[in-house]
């Protein structure tokens, strides 16, 4: 019976076009998030960027014209990527995983640090390529194929591999050094982990490696160390990056001061980048950061709901692994803002300008809607369920 309803099914679709069964089995709530994240993105970008263009001496919105090529560059990513199946999708990701950890490796000769102490970025004249915005979603792609041929018969140890490649992955990091991006690994980690079926006290015991690595670092490196003793600090220093920024999210109130009227844009060098929520809440107020923090929430939340019918499990481990690589990304740019974490330079995925950050968000969102589209096994089941 099965069998004849599948058959009946795949021959159904079979000839649909292929934007057309897209369309019908992708998420098109989270396909509407993101295009109103990268809106949001855009419209508060003309406010945040053009002090910044106009101090280098560049026409008003050369940074939003910019971001809104790159934000269509991300969207075809995203869209071609979500239009594969599970097995292509592993496959372009263990690729991309292999290329992006080899232009990291070889950053202390091909890189640069425009001047900010950390050789984090590929200059290549009219572009700048930072590879660990790539090597993010890549990674949750190949770690989520590596940690699911544990539920193989015969299969390796993958929960095992897929914790020495994560831990190589943060160390390379944490070397540039970039210890925000290898703590969003880590993390990242551990939703895929606890999704496999991680016992408590083992992550409770990971966490403790974690923050002993951490101590480490705070007693070994002066960068780690002030930017802890910065955020312990009992009161904020006003002249610095999270001073402006905390007052501008203050000053902003419920409705903000009003579009083009706020003045923290002209203060923060990374107005348009790191912290663009201070931007947005000064001039739109609470209503817009609510609005972004909703989205935000409501990706991650709503492919969580649709991966629960997923039994396949690489697709499930890698949708939760991005699932949860986009909800915390977005929850330490926000709580650096306003001070719920220590200072640490890291894009808001979507409404940040960045060309990387972009792209590499297109991608990973891409991955996302390809693990959480309807597949034939539902197609069976709502047949099955009809044909009743």
């Amino acid at each position: 019976m099965t069998e004849m309803v599948f058959g009946h099914v795949a021959a159904a679709r079979s000839s649909e076009p292929i934007l057309t069964r897209w369309w019908r089995t992708v998420d098109r709530w989270t396909v509407g998030a993101v295009l109103g994240l990268i809106v949001i993105g855009l419209v508060v970008g003309m406010a945040a960027s053009a002090p910044l263009a106009e101090r280098l001496g560049l026409p008003p919105f050369y940074f939003v014209i910019r971001q809104a090529a790159f934000a269509l560059l991300g969207v075809g990513l995203m869209v071609g990527i979500s239009m594969q199946d599970v097995r292509t999708v592993r496959r372009l990701a263990v690729v991309g995983f292999v290329g992006a950890l080899l232009t990291c490796l070889a950053l202390p000769v091909i890189g640069t640090d425009f001047g900010k102490g950390a050789v984090r970025w590929v200059s290549l004249g009219v572009l700048t390529v930072q590879p660990s915005e790539f090597l993010k979603p890549a990674f949750v792609g190949c770690a989520a194929w590596v940690m699911a041929s544990t539920f193989d018969r015969r299969g390796p140890p993958g929960k095992f591999l897929s914790f020495l490649l994560a831990c190589s992955c943060a160390a390379m990091l944490a070397l540039q050094p970039d210890f925000g991006q290898a703590a969003l690994l880590l993390a990242t980690w551990g939703v895929m982990y606890f999704v496999a079926g991680a016992s408590v006290p083992l992550m409770v015991g990971i966490a403790g490696g974690v923050a002993a690595v951490g101590a480490f670092a705070y007693e070994n490196s002066q960068h780690f160390a002030r930017r802890i003793d910065g955020f312990l600090a009992a009161e904020v220093d006003p002249r610095t990056q999270i001073g402006y920024a905390t007052n501008a999210i203050q000053e902003g109130g419920f409705f903000g001061v009003g579009v083009g009227e706020g003045s923290v844009k002209n203060i923060l060098p990374d107005a348009h980048t790191d912290f663009i929520i201070a931007v947005a809440a000064e001039e739109y107020g609470l209503v817009l950061c609510v609005l972004v923090i909703g989205l935000f929430l409501f990706i991650p939340i709503r492919a969580l709901y649709r991966l629960t019918e997923e039994r396949d499990p690489f697709a499930r481990l890698a949708g939760a692994g991005m699932a949860g690589l986009v909800g915390l990304q977005a929850f330490v740019n926000l709580g650096v803002a306003i001070r719920l974490l220590p200072a640490k330079g890291m894009t808001l995925p979507f409404v940040s300008y960045g060309g990387s950050s972009l792209l590499a968000a297109g991608i990973g969102m891409g991955l996302l809607l390809a693990m959480t589209r309807k597949r034939p096994q539902r197609d069976v089941l709502e047949a099955l369920e009809h044909s009743a």
